[in-house]
């Protein structure tokens, strides 16, 4: 479902991200950079921190004019029961973070971190992933392996730190249709031989692993964007692997995002990634 596109000629539109906290959301500017740039002069994107509870009401009082809704932790889960409609794929992760308003003023709901980083990978050139590791577990972890999922994968080794997260992981790979190989993090050094490394832990918790990057590494993505970049991340890129990190994710899921608010089909990838790269080195 799109909003349908708008410039200030007919009237603003508006859109928001919500979360809690959201201060350090670099979604504004990615978004604001794609409305300047496609020429949406009546549309405006702001942020309102907002938790679970707020969450309802906040939805119920908004007017015509709102298009869409980005949604961070801790709301993704919650924005699943507002939804009148949820894609296949939001549903497989319990996840939506895009709410998009219908003509009839229903809501429907999306998660666009997954075939957002199905596309950051392709646009690295990694298409297939045959062999491919996740550190950590939770909702980035899950995201990570509906993605993998649909890039092929029939096994992924998940390297976890308590059995219960193990048994979450395996959860999650029976609902997305991929084997969930479970791992203790006291092994997770191993993950790193593997050609693709999908790297969704807390900052600083994967800093140790650093100094056991191999010889010729494949590709990492590691979802984090701050602080950039992260011990592993550099000690990759100095063997010489591709590395992709959450700033990929963060523009190439916005653009879906755009697209779908805006009704416009091609939302200007460059111009939000440099808007992304400009707010990092601003702080």
């Amino acid at each position: 479902m799109k909003a349908a596109a708008r410039t200030s000629e007919g009237g603003g539109r508006r859109a928001a991200v919500l979360g809690k906290p959201v201060g350090h959301s670099l979604s504004p500017a990615l978004h604001r950079a794609a409305y300047a740039e496609l020429g949406l002069d009546g549309w405006t994107y702001d942020r309102y921190e907002t938790d679970e509870d707020q969450l309802p009401g906040f939805v119920a009082g908004l007017g015509p004019e709102w298009a869409g809704l980005s949604l961070t932790m801790p709301l993704k889960r919650a924005a699943l029961a507002l939804c009148a409609t949820v894609t296949p794929v939001a549903r497989s992760v319990e996840a939506v973070n895009t709410m998009v308003r219908g003509a009839d003023g229903s809501w429907h709901g999306d998660n666009t971190d997954v075939p957002g980083l199905v596309a950051a990978l392709g646009e690295r050139g990694v298409e297939k992933a045959p062999e491919a590791a996740v550190l950590g577990a939770g909702a980035t972890a899950s995201s990570a392996l509906a993605a993998l999922a649909a890039m092929g994968a029939g096994q992924v080794e998940v390297y976890v730190r308590s059995e219960a997260r193990a048994e979450e992981m395996r959860e999650w790979g029976r609902r997305l249709g991929v084997e969930a190989l479970a791992r203790p993090w006291e092994r997770a050094a191993e993950a790193l031989r593997r050609p693709l490394v999908v790297a969704t832990t807390p900052a600083g918790a994967a800093d140790a692993l650093a100094a056991d990057v191999p010889e010729a590494p494949g590709t990492l993505f590691d979802v984090l964007y701050e602080p950039w970049p992260t011990p592993l991340a550099a000690r990759w890129a100095e063997r010489g692997g591709t590395v992709l990190g959450g700033l990929d994710l963060l523009v190439h899921q916005a653009v879906l995002q755009v697209e779908q608010m805006t009704g416009v089909p091609a939302a200007p990838l460059a111009a939000m990634r440099a808007a992304g790269t400009s707010g990092l080195a601003a702080r």
